[in-house]
């Protein structure tokens, strides 16, 4: 997505992007309209590790992740030795697919968004959990061409949104009180 569109393909984007000072440098970021934290999500039985610095110790432990997302930095950085060729990392295309690899027993650890990973096993009927402290957080942008003229209205569509309440009011239906596949 950011290659796309710091080529111009689209005019904006947004999918969840981190703003991260070296994505500046290809496209133009809005300002923050989510705040995220980072948690591991695991299947409900797991019981072979507690937190990030015993899933580490776990030599057969297996992370999956989609390349060069946040959470596969944060698994490389944070959670294992720094390595990004690290064969304990099984990368996927998709973030569904690796949830669905940690559901069959493909892999053993997930990191996601806090929120969504609420979801996720509030929808999973005790099939998954979320475990562990915070492993980072990080503030989600609208992204666009270098010097776009849209970033500016973006921005204060944000402000008015965050100000009059809808933001947040749009966080708790989607968020905290919506069940998935209900």
């Amino acid at each position: 997505m950011i290659q796309a569109v710091s080529e111009g393909q689209y005019n904006i984007g947004m999918t969840g992007i981190t703003i991260k000072e070296d994505r500046k440098q290809k496209v133009d970021f809005s300002d923050p309209y989510m705040r995220s934290q980072q948690f591991m999500l695991v299947r409900g039985d797991e019981k072979r590790f507690t937190d990030a610095k015993s899933f580490a110790a776990f030599k057969e432990g297996l992370i999956g992740a989609q390349p060069g997302t946040t959470p596969f930095y944060t698994a490389v950085y944070e959670v294992l030795d720094g390595n990004e060729q690290n064969p304990r990392i099984k990368t996927f295309e998709t973030f569904g697919a690796t949830v669905q690899a940690l559901k069959t027993g493909d892999v053993d650890l997930v990191l996601t968004d806090g929120t969504a990973g609420k979801g996720y096993v509030d929808a999973s009927n005790g099939g998954l959990k979320l475990i562990g402290d915070p492993l980072g957080t990080e503030d989600f942008g609208f992204i666009f061409q270098k010097g776009s003229d849209l970033v500016a209205p973006i921005n204060a569509a944000i402000a008015s949104l965050k100000a009059d309440g809808t933001f947040e009011a749009l966080n708790k239906k989607w968020f905290l009180d919506y069940k998935m596949g209900q």
